[in-house]
């Protein structure tokens, strides 16, 4: 299948070091604004607009920045414990990552825009250039205010550097996407099934699925409007609406959506694409740094280190950088007999794979009460292909951990080095368990839009209408495909706890979750009630991200560069 490839370039004060989408992907020189007068010029350009993406969705600073600390997952045993626990500083690395990024690419965008009607093209090409460009520039501007506030609003190319910059209202900046999405969805094709339309590419149902998130975003702001949440409700809802006629349509099952080979699925609204040519996966990509795909290894425990087991491309890399917290699998996830999601989640059983007969325990001497009729002492409890580990997610006595053949963990059991691991990112079609994953990372999905349609018809006081999206979504993930009505919910099973809740059911680890907790006033308490470890640390002031201090330091012309309250 022909995908779009998005390749490492840096577009910044009239900059961009790229190359031309190709079968062979071969580096290009550097091109100059002269080059953006024309046709493949301008292509080259949006095609660095893309590149950016890959930082955010991928790599771990952008991991590290959405989904620990939260309510979902602790820091792993390997995990940086200042960037995971709110301990970090205003130097910190992964946050002027963000900031640093975002803008290297926002003016990658504003070039496209700027130069784009100047350029010898079709009106339908010129028009789908922009509207792809301000769909991308309305991702880069949604991260910085979602994570820092007011920040600058940059809405031209620029050529020179300054020494000189001012932070906007998140009014102005709410608006300015709001705009740029309203402009692209008139100019893109309907939707990633668009006949031509390449995975990755930005679609008219994709800019409709992040129009309807700003609108719920803004209305718990202080830039909110009156008619946000009816807004956000009504765009979700258009694009529901009208999915199946453009080809879209929730998975029949929910483990499908993440299935490897499936990510151009009809759920999937817009994908970041990786690529197998390290060239273009940005600085440290061969170790698994920034700018490449490393999901695949970041929720993977110390399974390896557990009798019958070593590590394999099929149960993954253990880097050990994200555990599930006991809220997350015990009361998110507590419904596992109706709900199919838990299963399709979480791996919870691994199978002996090491070839080493000496590396399995063996019965010994006296056998214990309980254990299996033809146990033997001196003999291997279990080998290849048996059962290794299991996790039943209920509580046992220590006397059937002691007379089971294999290692029976209960919930009790379970540490910051191997719990129930997310399988949303499994990678088995890689050479080695040690290379990086070019698996797409799927970011907006269907079932998306449909929480937040539900979520905001709850906001706006249309309780029957929420209720009805939240079933929509719940039934397709019935355990019993004879028996979905078990799934629903009635108009008084809602709150903003159950949201909480369906939305870690459906999207846990899906690189959204601080966001979510922000946008909704409960990050603080949630993070204190339900993340010991970072609630120990977290505060008032990490409701927003430190600016930069580099960036600080860089504006010594004027007045100077604004931090955030408490940094």
């Amino acid at each position: 299948m022909k995908r779009i490839h998005i390749l490492s370039a840096l577009f910044f004060l009239g900059l961009l070091a790229g190359c031309k989408k190709s079968l062979i992907e071969d580096p290009q020189s550097i091109l100059v604004p002269q080059n953006l007068t024309t046709p493949a010029g301008l292509q080259l350009a949006l095609d660095a607009c893309y590149a950016g993406t890959r930082n955010f969705w991928g790599g771990q600073d952008y991991f590290f920045m959405t989904t620990l600390g939260t309510d979902e997952f602790y820091r792993g045993g390997d995990a940086n414990a200042a960037a995971a626990n709110y301990a970090f500083t205003t130097g910190e690395s992964r946050v002027n990552t963000i900031w640093r990024n975002a803008y290297i690419y926002i003016n990658s965008c504003n070039g496209v825009i700027d130069n784009a009607p100047n350029v010898n093209l079709t009106p339908a090409v010129r028009n789908q250039m922009i509207g792809e460009a301000k769909f991308l520039r309305a991702n880069y501007y949604f991260n910085l205010v979602q994570s820092f506030g007011d920040v600058t609003l940059l809405k031209n190319f620029e050529t020179e550097g300054s020494t000189s910059a001012t932070r906007n209202p998140i009014a102005d900046i709410y608006a300015f996407m709001i705009q740029d999405l309203k402009d692209a969805i008139t100019g893109l094709p309907a939707s990633p099934k668009t006949s031509g339309v390449l995975p990755g590419k930005a679609t008219a149902a994709v800019a409709k699925h992040l129009l309807a998130k700003i609108y719920l975003t803004r209305a718990s702001s202080t830039a909110k409007q009156a008619n946000d949440y009816l807004d956000a409700y009504n765009t979700a809802k258009d694009l529901i609406t009208t999915a199946a006629g453009i080809g879209l349509s929730l998975q029949t099952d929910f483990s499908k959506i993440f299935a490897e080979g499936n990510e151009d699925n009809s759920e999937v609204l817009w994908s970041v694409q990786h690529t197998a040519n390290l060239a273009y996966n940005g600085p440290g990509a061969a170790s698994g740094a920034t700018g490449d795909n490393t999901l695949n290894y970041l929720f993977i425990g110390y399974y390896e280190r557990k009798p019958g087991l070593v590590r394999d491309v099929f149960y993954g890399r253990p880097f050990n950088r994200a555990v599930p917290t006991p809220w997350l699998l015990n009361v998110a996830f507590k419904e596992r007999t109706n709900d199919s999601r838990y299963s399709k989640t979480f791996q919870t059983v691994w199978y002996a794979n090491n070839p080493v007969a000496s590396g399995y325990p063996v019965w010994t001497s006296p056998l214990p009460v309980g254990a299996p009729s033809n146990a033997v002492v001196g003999k291997a409890k279990f080998g290849v292909g048996d059962t290794a580990i299991y996790m039943p997610g209920v509580d046992v006595t220590d006397a059937q951990i002691n007379a089971t053949r294999y290692l029976l963990m209960p919930p009790r059991k379970y540490d910051n080095t191997l719990q129930p691991t997310l399988i949303k990112y499994f990678d088995t079609k890689r050479s080695t368990p040690d290379v990086v994953s070019i698996r797409p990372v799927i970011v907006y999905r269907l079932s998306e839009t449909y929480l937040i349609a539900a979520e905001a018809a709850f906001m706006a006081s249309l309780p029957n209408e929420s209720v009805a999206m939240f079933n929509v979504v719940r039934r397709r993930a019935a355990s019993d495909p004879a028996n979905v009505a078990a799934m629903d919910i009635k108009v008084s099973d809602l709150s903003q706890d159950f949201i909480f809740e369906e939305r870690s059911r459906e999207l846990c680890g899906e690189n959204m979750r601080w966001f979510d907790l922000v946008r909704t006033g409960k990050l603080i308490e949630r993070v204190k009630l339900y993340n010991t470890e970072a609630g120990a640390n977290i505060t008032a002031k990490h409701i927003l991200r430190p600016i930069p201090q580099s960036q600080i330091d860089a504006v010594s012309t004027g007045t100077p560069y604004p931090q955030n309250p408490g940094w």
